[in-house]
């Protein structure tokens, strides 16, 4: 009986890897505490189980007479609830058997005639107990490095309050806040979520995951999108409104890579598997662009943005659209504007042309901003004045248009003319005043010849 107990635990740690020293370990603790409810039983005692043959010795143990007690540290026992303190009684301190010497012990056999049976009941409760346990942290050890991974389910179980979703292993909580309000969630339905939370629990981990998540957008791309897989495209930021709107912005580490292209997929095919998993939600590819004017200009598509001028220092984008596309960009209640705002990280104020025109005949601002500090001489392409202030020590502010008129100041050696920065508000009055300066000239026709390659 006691081999086929070696035999078990053996076969055990070969199909479910769960270590068997660990388990006979614990069927010898388990052994000791049964043989401490028998009669009589020993005051100190120890359990031993042959590695080899399956041997199970009861051993009481006599420690050397007139000596303190070799003791292991513990906290002060809480007296329980409804407990008289004066009639409780501490349970007995645990021997540091560590700290005796072997010939300092004396051990005399004690194995009770109906041992055999009582581990054999004993061996069976342990290792299932054992075995649950196990099972249950290999499987919190399998989930929890996967916080944020997108996982696929069947649905279980919904209600108003939360769905269950079977992963296989492990049945996964899905919150009434990670919903989506506008989805349903069938019962048999197959569904994919990313991995927000992982708990661990007496009943086993409680995996949580969510439909909301800006990471299920991210995940869902780099399913369809190889070039995301390996690394060659990548998503910078991702603004989403679940259920109805998503803009990413995306950009390229290899040239010759198109990343809103290689997003899209041939025939728009890529894009359509990551909007069908997300029921309809529509979805913004964005290139991203360190230049703040024209990232902001394309996180507002789908809308045409005519002039974005920026304050580098507050981070506040005033974007001037034409007025058939102000509705658009603002988007249905502010949605296009507010994810636009999210995913560049800058307050967006949008205005018609019409309405900034208007502004502009009725500004009555002068050389200076409302700050005092001295407001940009650049003049817009609407004939107006740059409302921005001046970038220190120039009469420009940091708009890349109107930062080159100071490098022109700066190598003629004076001041341009009213006339002349007027003239250098469209591109072709540009061209001839960029000519007054040789060197401004030749950086611009470089940078030209750039944005066109």
């Amino acid at each position: 009986m006691n081999r086929e107990i070696i035999e078990a635990i053996k076969q055990i740690e070969r199909e479910k890897g769960i270590d068997s020293e660990t388990l006979l370990i614990a069927l010898e603790d388990a052994l000791l505490a049964a043989y401490k409810k028998t009669p009589d039983p020993a005051e100190f005692a120890r359990v031993d189980i042959d590695r080899e043959t399956g041997e199970m010795r009861v051993w009481q143990v006599i420690l050397p007479e007139g000596e303190e007690l070799r003791v292991l540290p513990r906290e002060e026992p809480v007296i329980p609830e409804g407990v008289d303190p004066a009639e409780y009684e501490p349970p007995p301190p645990d021997i540091d058997w560590a700290a005796y010497q072997d010939d300092e012990i004396e051990a005399i056999d004690v194995t009770p005639d109906n041992f055999g049976r009582i581990a054999a009941q004993t061996a069976k409760q342990v290792i299932l107990q054992r075995i649950r346990e196990a099972e249950r942290e290999m499987m919190y050890e399998e989930y929890v490095d996967r916080v944020g991974d997108v996982v696929t389910g069947i649905i279980q179980q919904s209600d108003s309050r939360y769905t269950l979703v079977d992963l296989g292993r492990v049945e996964a909580l899905l919150p009434e806040s990670e919903q989506v309000h506008n989805e349903r969630y069938d019962h048999g339905a197959r569904i994919k979520a990313v991995i927000i939370e992982v708990r661990s629990s007496t009943k086993g981990p409680q995996v949580i995951v969510s439909r909301r998540s800006d990471q299920l957008v991210r995940e869902l791309f780099k399913l369809e999108v190889p070039e995301m897989a390996d690394g060659l495209v990548e998503i910078r930021g991702v603004a989403r409104e679940p259920g109805w709107r998503s803009k990413i912005a995306v950009i390229s580490h290899v040239q010759g890579v198109d990343p809103v292209g290689a997003c899209v997929g041939p025939r728009g095919s890529r894009v359509r598997m990551v909007v069908s998993e997300l029921r309809g939600e529509k979805i913004d590819i964005i290139p991203f662009n360190e230049e703040p004017a024209r990232y902001v200009a394309k996180a507002l598509s789908p809308a045409r943005v005519r002039e974005v001028l920026v304050d580098d220092e507050n981070r506040q984008a005033t974007v001037i659209v034409p007025d058939d596309q102000l509705s658009l960009s603002i988007g249905r209640e502010g949605m296009n504007a507010r994810l636009a705002a999210r995913l560049t990280g800058w307050h967006i104020d949008i205005k018609s042309e019409s309405t900034f025109a208007r502004e502009e005949e009725n500004d009555e601002f002068g050389d200076e901003t409302e700050s005092g500090t001295l407001r940009c001489a650049a003049m817009l392409r609407t004939g107006k004045r740059c409302p921005n202030a001046a970038v220190t020590g120039t009469r420009y502010c940091a708009v890349p248009t109107h930062a080159r008129l100071a490098e022109v100041e700066g190598s003629l050696g004076r001041p341009l003319t009213a006339e002349e920065i007027e003239e250098a508000g469209t591109e072709s009055g540009w061209a001839r005043v960029s000519e007054l300066a040789p060197a401004v000239a030749a950086a611009a026709a470089e940078g030209t010849t750039e944005e066109e390659a």
